[in-house]
Protein backbone atom coordinates (compact mmCIF):
# COMPACT_ATOMS: atom_id res chain seq x y z
CA UNK A 1 0.00 0.00 0.00
CA UNK A 2 1.21 3.57 -0.56
CA UNK A 3 2.13 5.57 1.85
CA UNK A 4 -0.74 8.60 3.14
CA UNK A 5 1.47 11.36 4.94
CA UNK A 6 -0.39 12.96 7.79
CA UNK A 7 0.42 16.09 9.37
CA UNK A 8 -0.30 17.37 12.75
CA UNK A 9 -0.82 20.86 12.38
CA UNK A 10 -0.23 23.18 15.11
CA UNK A 11 -3.21 25.33 16.08
CA UNK A 12 -3.49 29.07 14.76
CA UNK A 13 -6.89 29.62 15.90
CA UNK A 14 -6.50 32.68 18.95
CA UNK A 15 -7.26 32.11 21.77
CA UNK A 16 -5.27 29.18 21.25
CA UNK A 17 -6.37 25.40 21.71
CA UNK A 18 -3.63 23.56 23.70
CA UNK A 19 -5.58 19.93 22.52
CA UNK A 20 -3.95 17.77 19.91
CA UNK A 21 -5.84 14.85 17.48
CA UNK A 22 -3.10 12.42 17.99
CA UNK A 23 -1.01 11.75 21.37
CA UNK A 24 3.25 11.26 20.80
CA UNK A 25 1.95 7.33 21.73
CA UNK A 26 -1.11 7.68 19.54
CA UNK A 27 1.33 8.88 16.69
CA UNK A 28 3.21 5.94 17.00
CA UNK A 29 0.06 3.52 17.62
CA UNK A 30 -1.44 5.02 13.95
CA UNK A 31 2.19 3.94 12.70
CA UNK A 32 2.54 0.49 14.04
CA UNK A 33 -1.39 -0.40 12.87
CA UNK A 34 -1.73 0.99 9.85
CA UNK A 35 1.19 0.37 7.54
CA UNK A 36 0.41 2.94 4.79
CA UNK A 37 0.89 5.75 7.63
CA UNK A 38 3.45 7.98 8.09
CA UNK A 39 2.61 10.82 10.58
CA UNK A 40 4.71 13.69 11.27
CA UNK A 41 4.27 16.78 13.61
CA UNK A 42 4.50 20.41 13.16
CA UNK A 43 6.35 22.23 16.08
CA UNK A 44 4.31 23.93 18.43
CA UNK A 45 5.01 26.13 22.16
CA UNK A 46 1.39 26.18 23.03
CA UNK A 47 0.28 22.26 23.04
CA UNK A 48 -0.38 20.09 26.04
CA UNK A 49 2.16 17.63 24.53
CA UNK A 50 5.58 19.23 23.88
CA UNK A 51 7.94 19.02 20.90
CA UNK A 52 10.29 17.10 23.14
CA UNK A 53 7.67 14.53 23.96
CA UNK A 54 7.08 13.27 20.19
CA UNK A 55 10.86 13.40 19.55
CA UNK A 56 11.11 11.01 22.09
CA UNK A 57 8.99 8.67 20.36
CA UNK A 58 10.81 9.04 17.40
CA UNK A 59 8.33 11.26 15.54
CA UNK A 60 8.98 13.61 12.81
CA UNK A 61 8.87 17.54 13.43
CA UNK A 62 8.35 19.54 10.50
CA UNK A 63 7.77 22.77 9.84
CA UNK A 64 6.83 22.68 6.11
CA UNK A 65 3.76 20.70 5.75
CA UNK A 66 3.27 20.68 2.19
CA UNK A 67 4.54 17.47 1.20
CA UNK A 68 1.53 16.03 3.81
CA UNK A 69 -1.75 14.33 2.13
CA UNK A 70 -3.49 14.79 5.30
CA UNK A 71 -3.15 17.53 7.93
CA UNK A 72 -5.30 17.15 11.03
CA UNK A 73 -6.03 19.70 13.39
CA UNK A 74 -8.58 20.50 16.11
CA UNK A 75 -10.45 24.04 15.96
CA UNK A 76 -10.89 25.79 12.69
CA UNK A 77 -8.00 26.74 10.59
CA UNK A 78 -7.10 29.99 9.87
CA UNK A 79 -7.85 30.89 6.42
CA UNK A 80 -4.00 31.98 5.59
CA UNK A 81 -3.01 29.09 7.05
CA UNK A 82 -4.72 26.76 4.91
CA UNK A 83 -2.73 24.20 2.30
CA UNK A 84 -4.31 23.85 -1.05
CA UNK A 85 -5.22 20.79 -2.53
CA UNK A 86 -5.09 18.83 0.75
CA UNK A 87 -7.40 16.83 2.97
CA UNK A 88 -8.14 18.58 6.10
CA UNK A 89 -9.87 17.06 9.67
CA UNK A 90 -10.76 19.29 12.23
CA UNK A 91 -14.03 21.25 13.46
CA UNK A 92 -15.13 23.59 11.03
CA UNK A 93 -18.78 25.38 12.65
CA UNK A 94 -19.63 25.83 9.75
CA UNK A 95 -22.87 23.06 9.44
CA UNK A 96 -25.14 25.48 11.19
CA UNK A 97 -24.20 28.36 9.02
CA UNK A 98 -21.85 30.16 11.79
CA UNK A 99 -21.20 33.65 10.86
CA UNK A 100 -17.68 33.65 11.88
CA UNK A 101 -16.71 31.19 9.63
CA UNK A 102 -18.75 31.39 6.26
CA UNK A 103 -15.05 33.01 4.54
CA UNK A 104 -13.32 29.76 6.07
CA UNK A 105 -15.65 27.47 4.33
CA UNK A 106 -15.28 29.89 0.98
CA UNK A 107 -11.18 29.46 1.44
CA UNK A 108 -11.86 25.99 1.63
CA UNK A 109 -13.61 25.69 -1.44
CA UNK A 110 -10.88 27.67 -3.61
CA UNK A 111 -8.46 26.04 -2.17
CA UNK A 112 -9.78 22.58 -3.65
CA UNK A 113 -9.39 21.13 0.32
CA UNK A 114 -10.96 18.14 1.23
CA UNK A 115 -13.04 19.08 4.55
CA UNK A 116 -13.98 16.36 6.72
CA UNK A 117 -15.50 17.52 9.76
CA UNK A 118 -15.05 15.41 13.27
CA UNK A 119 -18.20 17.19 14.29
CA UNK A 120 -19.53 14.74 11.20
CA UNK A 121 -18.02 11.26 11.50
CA UNK A 122 -20.88 8.87 12.71
CA UNK A 123 -21.29 5.41 12.82
CA UNK A 124 -24.61 3.61 11.12
CA UNK A 125 -26.65 4.44 13.47
CA UNK A 126 -26.18 7.92 13.15
CA UNK A 127 -23.89 8.31 16.96
CA UNK A 128 -20.51 10.46 16.42
CA UNK A 129 -17.53 8.12 17.12
CA UNK A 130 -15.32 11.31 17.93
CA UNK A 131 -16.05 13.96 20.18
CA UNK A 132 -14.56 15.77 23.41
CA UNK A 133 -17.85 15.62 25.20
CA UNK A 134 -16.77 13.78 28.13
CA UNK A 135 -14.60 15.71 28.94
CA UNK A 136 -16.76 18.93 28.33
CA UNK A 137 -19.28 16.78 31.40
CA UNK A 138 -15.76 16.16 33.56
CA UNK A 139 -14.83 19.33 33.62
CA UNK A 140 -17.97 21.10 33.65
CA UNK A 141 -19.11 19.30 36.75
CA UNK A 142 -15.98 19.78 38.86
CA UNK A 143 -16.81 23.67 37.78
CA UNK A 144 -20.30 23.27 38.98
CA UNK A 145 -19.35 21.82 42.29
CA UNK A 146 -16.45 24.64 42.69
CA UNK A 147 -18.80 27.54 41.88
CA UNK A 148 -20.99 26.11 43.91
CA UNK A 149 -18.59 25.92 47.17
CA UNK A 150 -17.53 29.64 45.96
CA UNK A 151 -20.25 30.84 46.41
CA UNK A 152 -21.56 29.60 49.75
CA UNK A 153 -18.03 29.98 50.92
CA UNK A 154 -17.92 25.78 51.77
CA UNK A 155 -14.70 25.35 49.90
CA UNK A 156 -11.51 26.54 47.57
CA UNK A 157 -11.08 23.75 44.74
CA UNK A 158 -7.81 24.43 42.73
CA UNK A 159 -8.94 25.30 39.19
CA UNK A 160 -9.28 22.16 36.41
CA UNK A 161 -6.75 24.13 34.23
CA UNK A 162 -4.29 24.76 37.02
CA UNK A 163 -3.96 20.68 37.18
CA UNK A 164 -1.61 19.38 35.45
CA UNK A 165 -3.89 15.61 34.73
CA UNK A 166 -7.10 14.76 35.59
CA UNK A 167 -5.64 12.29 38.62
CA UNK A 168 -4.48 16.35 40.18
CA UNK A 169 -8.21 17.30 39.55
CA UNK A 170 -9.38 14.48 41.03
CA UNK A 171 -6.81 15.27 44.69
CA UNK A 172 -9.46 18.14 44.90
CA UNK A 173 -12.43 15.87 45.16
CA UNK A 174 -11.43 15.35 48.74
CA UNK A 175 -12.29 18.77 49.86
CA UNK A 176 -15.98 18.63 48.74
CA UNK A 177 -18.46 19.12 51.79
CA UNK A 178 -21.73 19.42 50.55
CA UNK A 179 -24.59 20.41 52.65
CA UNK A 180 -27.90 18.14 51.82
CA UNK A 181 -28.55 19.72 48.58
CA UNK A 182 -30.26 18.37 44.96
CA UNK A 183 -28.03 18.41 41.84
CA UNK A 184 -29.99 18.05 38.55
CA UNK A 185 -28.15 16.69 35.62
CA UNK A 186 -29.73 16.88 31.91
CA UNK A 187 -29.17 15.16 29.16
CA UNK A 188 -27.78 11.22 28.92
CA UNK A 189 -25.55 11.39 26.33
CA UNK A 190 -21.36 12.10 26.54
CA UNK A 191 -21.18 15.06 28.53
CA UNK A 192 -24.02 13.71 30.94
CA UNK A 193 -21.74 10.59 31.69
CA UNK A 194 -19.01 12.54 32.30
CA UNK A 195 -20.48 15.10 34.88
CA UNK A 196 -21.99 11.68 36.76
CA UNK A 197 -19.07 10.20 36.66
CA UNK A 198 -17.17 13.25 38.46
CA UNK A 199 -20.02 13.19 41.10
CA UNK A 200 -19.87 9.74 41.80
CA UNK A 201 -16.46 10.02 42.28
CA UNK A 202 -17.16 12.75 44.93
CA UNK A 203 -19.32 10.30 46.93
CA UNK A 204 -22.48 12.37 45.88
CA UNK A 205 -25.75 9.85 46.07
CA UNK A 206 -27.58 9.09 42.56
CA UNK A 207 -31.35 9.28 43.59
CA UNK A 208 -34.41 8.67 40.97
CA UNK A 209 -36.28 11.04 39.46
CA UNK A 210 -39.17 10.43 41.98
CA UNK A 211 -37.28 10.76 45.14
CA UNK A 212 -35.59 13.78 44.06
CA UNK A 213 -38.84 15.71 43.77
CA UNK A 214 -40.92 14.53 46.43
CA UNK A 215 -38.15 12.85 49.38
CA UNK A 216 -36.27 14.67 51.66
CA UNK A 217 -32.28 13.82 52.24
CA UNK A 218 -29.55 14.51 55.00
CA UNK A 219 -27.25 14.23 52.29
CA UNK A 220 -26.11 15.95 48.99
CA UNK A 221 -28.09 14.03 46.09
CA UNK A 222 -28.34 13.99 42.35
CA UNK A 223 -30.51 12.69 39.71
CA UNK A 224 -30.49 12.40 35.93
CA UNK A 225 -33.37 13.94 33.67
CA UNK A 226 -34.01 12.88 30.61
CA UNK A 227 -35.82 14.97 28.11
CA UNK A 228 -39.34 13.45 29.28
CA UNK A 229 -38.93 14.25 32.26
CA UNK A 230 -39.43 17.63 31.51
CA UNK A 231 -41.39 18.07 29.04
CA UNK A 232 -44.74 16.74 27.31
CA UNK A 233 -47.24 17.02 24.37
CA UNK A 234 -49.98 18.61 25.65
CA UNK A 235 -52.17 16.59 22.71
CA UNK A 236 -50.79 13.73 23.57
CA UNK A 237 -50.45 11.75 26.90
CA UNK A 238 -47.63 8.90 26.38
CA UNK A 239 -44.16 9.79 26.33
CA UNK A 240 -42.52 8.95 22.50
CA UNK A 241 -38.68 10.05 22.07
CA UNK A 242 -38.71 9.65 18.61
CA UNK A 243 -41.49 12.21 18.21
CA UNK A 244 -40.00 14.89 20.48
CA UNK A 245 -36.55 14.84 18.37
CA UNK A 246 -38.19 14.93 15.30
CA UNK A 247 -41.13 17.30 16.33
CA UNK A 248 -39.20 19.30 19.25
CA UNK A 249 -41.57 22.53 18.79
CA UNK A 250 -44.85 20.62 19.96
CA UNK A 251 -43.89 20.50 23.12
CA UNK A 252 -43.80 22.66 26.53
CA UNK A 253 -41.47 22.34 29.53
CA UNK A 254 -42.57 20.63 32.89
CA UNK A 255 -39.21 22.03 34.19
CA UNK A 256 -40.88 24.06 36.68
CA UNK A 257 -41.35 21.08 38.78
CA UNK A 258 -38.31 20.82 39.12
CA UNK A 259 -36.75 24.74 39.79
CA UNK A 260 -38.40 24.14 43.13
CA UNK A 261 -36.40 21.14 44.93
CA UNK A 262 -33.07 21.91 43.01
CA UNK A 263 -29.76 23.60 44.30
CA UNK A 264 -27.28 23.44 41.80
CA UNK A 265 -28.17 22.60 37.91
CA UNK A 266 -25.96 20.60 35.47
CA UNK A 267 -27.28 21.40 31.95
CA UNK A 268 -25.90 18.24 29.85
CA UNK A 269 -28.44 17.99 27.18
CA UNK A 270 -27.77 18.28 23.50
CA UNK A 271 -30.49 21.35 22.92
CA UNK A 272 -32.60 21.94 19.74
CA UNK A 273 -33.43 25.74 18.97
CA UNK A 274 -36.82 24.55 18.33
CA UNK A 275 -36.90 22.79 21.51
CA UNK A 276 -38.84 24.36 24.65
CA UNK A 277 -36.50 26.68 26.96
CA UNK A 278 -35.99 24.59 30.22
CA UNK A 279 -37.67 27.75 32.42
CA UNK A 280 -37.83 31.64 31.58
CA UNK A 281 -36.65 34.82 33.37
CA UNK A 282 -39.73 34.96 34.26
CA UNK A 283 -39.49 31.96 36.59
CA UNK A 284 -36.63 33.02 38.17
CA UNK A 285 -38.32 35.45 39.54
CA UNK A 286 -40.51 33.38 41.73
CA UNK A 287 -40.34 32.96 44.96
CA UNK A 288 -40.42 29.32 44.90
CA UNK A 289 -37.44 29.15 42.04
CA UNK A 290 -34.51 27.70 44.27
CA UNK A 291 -32.05 27.16 41.68
CA UNK A 292 -28.65 29.58 42.66
CA UNK A 293 -26.18 28.12 40.86
CA UNK A 294 -25.94 26.73 36.71
CA UNK A 295 -23.53 25.10 35.10
CA UNK A 296 -23.99 25.36 31.62
CA UNK A 297 -22.08 22.82 30.19
CA UNK A 298 -23.54 22.89 26.91
CA UNK A 299 -23.01 26.23 26.73
CA UNK A 300 -26.08 27.63 24.51
CA UNK A 301 -26.26 31.63 24.80
CA UNK A 302 -29.30 32.46 24.91
CA UNK A 303 -30.41 28.67 24.62
CA UNK A 304 -32.06 25.89 27.18
CA UNK A 305 -31.06 28.17 29.56
CA UNK A 306 -32.48 31.58 29.69
CA UNK A 307 -29.78 33.31 32.19
CA UNK A 308 -26.90 32.16 29.75
CA UNK A 309 -26.36 34.98 28.17
CA UNK A 310 -22.70 35.04 27.31
CA UNK A 311 -19.87 32.23 27.58
CA UNK A 312 -17.14 32.44 29.55
CA UNK A 313 -13.56 32.25 29.70
CA UNK A 314 -11.42 29.69 31.65
CA UNK A 315 -9.56 32.59 33.32
CA UNK A 316 -13.31 34.01 34.61
CA UNK A 317 -15.33 31.25 34.31
CA UNK A 318 -18.40 32.81 36.19
CA UNK A 319 -21.13 35.91 36.22
CA UNK A 320 -24.05 36.38 38.31
CA UNK A 321 -27.79 36.87 36.65
CA UNK A 322 -29.82 39.10 38.61
CA UNK A 323 -33.24 37.95 38.46
CA UNK A 324 -34.65 41.04 39.63
CA UNK A 325 -33.58 43.41 36.74
CA UNK A 326 -32.41 40.45 34.06
CA UNK A 327 -29.01 42.07 34.15
CA UNK A 328 -25.63 40.38 34.64
CA UNK A 329 -23.43 40.94 37.40
CA UNK A 330 -19.75 40.35 38.81
CA UNK A 331 -20.07 37.05 40.56
CA UNK A 332 -20.55 35.83 44.45
CA UNK A 333 -21.46 39.54 45.06
CA UNK A 334 -25.03 38.32 46.18
CA UNK A 335 -26.61 35.46 47.84
CA UNK A 336 -30.21 35.58 45.76
CA UNK A 337 -28.10 35.95 42.22
CA UNK A 338 -28.12 33.20 40.39
CA UNK A 339 -24.61 32.40 39.95
CA UNK A 340 -23.55 31.05 36.27
CA UNK A 341 -20.80 28.58 35.12
CA UNK A 342 -20.70 28.61 31.05
CA UNK A 343 -17.54 27.79 30.18
CA UNK A 344 -17.46 27.25 26.11
CA UNK A 345 -14.47 24.95 25.80
CA UNK A 346 -14.61 22.72 28.88
CA UNK A 347 -12.10 20.18 27.55
CA UNK A 348 -9.15 22.47 27.05
CA UNK A 349 -9.05 22.79 30.88
CA UNK A 350 -7.69 19.02 30.72
CA UNK A 351 -5.93 19.05 27.66
CA UNK A 352 -3.83 16.20 27.71
CA UNK A 353 -6.55 13.63 29.22
CA UNK A 354 -9.17 15.32 26.62
CA UNK A 355 -6.59 14.59 23.73
CA UNK A 356 -5.55 10.98 24.90
CA UNK A 357 -9.54 10.36 24.79
CA UNK A 358 -9.99 11.61 21.51
CA UNK A 359 -6.99 10.46 19.70
CA UNK A 360 -8.00 6.49 20.91
CA UNK A 361 -11.38 7.43 19.03
CA UNK A 362 -9.62 8.66 16.14
CA UNK A 363 -7.68 5.11 15.67
CA UNK A 364 -10.22 3.16 16.59
CA UNK A 365 -12.78 4.38 14.09
CA UNK A 366 -12.13 6.54 11.68
CA UNK A 367 -8.45 5.70 10.40
CA UNK A 368 -9.84 1.78 9.71
CA UNK A 369 -11.93 3.97 7.51
CA UNK A 370 -9.39 5.92 6.61
CA UNK A 371 -7.37 2.85 5.09
CA UNK A 372 -9.82 0.78 3.91
CA UNK A 373 -11.69 3.07 1.13
CA UNK A 374 -14.12 4.04 3.37
CA UNK A 375 -16.33 1.02 3.74
CA UNK A 376 -19.06 2.40 5.92
CA UNK A 377 -19.27 5.83 4.21
CA UNK A 378 -18.12 7.35 7.50
CA UNK A 379 -15.65 9.56 5.75
CA UNK A 380 -18.27 10.30 2.79
CA UNK A 381 -20.98 11.58 5.15
CA UNK A 382 -18.56 13.68 7.15
CA UNK A 383 -16.67 15.38 3.81
CA UNK A 384 -18.27 18.83 3.52
CA UNK A 385 -16.48 20.18 0.44
CA UNK A 386 -14.41 17.88 -2.79
CA UNK A 387 -12.72 19.15 -5.53
CA UNK A 388 -14.15 22.57 -4.54
CA UNK A 389 -17.51 22.13 -4.24
CA UNK A 390 -19.60 21.27 -1.27
CA UNK A 391 -20.63 17.68 -1.45
CA UNK A 392 -24.51 16.89 -1.95
CA UNK A 393 -25.40 16.51 1.74
CA UNK A 394 -23.87 19.94 2.15
CA UNK A 395 -25.02 21.73 -0.83
CA UNK A 396 -27.44 24.11 1.86
CA UNK A 397 -23.89 26.03 2.89
CA UNK A 398 -23.60 27.34 -0.80
CA UNK A 399 -25.38 30.49 -0.46
CA UNK A 400 -23.55 30.74 3.26
CA UNK A 401 -20.06 30.48 1.26
CA UNK A 402 -20.79 32.64 -1.47
CA UNK A 403 -21.73 35.73 0.83
CA UNK A 404 -18.32 35.65 2.14
CA UNK A 405 -17.03 36.18 -0.78
CA UNK A 406 -18.40 39.67 -1.46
Amino acid sequence: MEKVKIGIIKEGKIPVDKRVPLTPKKCVEAMQGFSGAEVVVQPSDVRCFTDEEYAELGITLQQDLTDCDVLMGVKEVPVDQLIPNKTYFFFSHTIKKQPHNAKLLRAVLDKNITLIDYELLTNQQGQRVVAFGRYAGIVGAYNGILTYGKKWKLFDLKPAYLCHEMEDMQEEYFKVKLPPIKIAVTGGGRVAGGAMEVLDKMGIKKVSVFDFLYKQFKEPVYAQLHSGDYNNRPDVEVWDSPDFYAHPELYQSTFRKFTKVTDLLMACAYWDPRAPKLFSEEDTRQPDFKIDTIADITCDVDGSIPTTKRATTIIEPTYDYNPNTGELEPPYNRKDNITIMAVDNLPCELPRNASRDFGRNIIDYVFPQFFNNDEGGMLGRATIAKGGELTERYKYLQEYAEAAAV
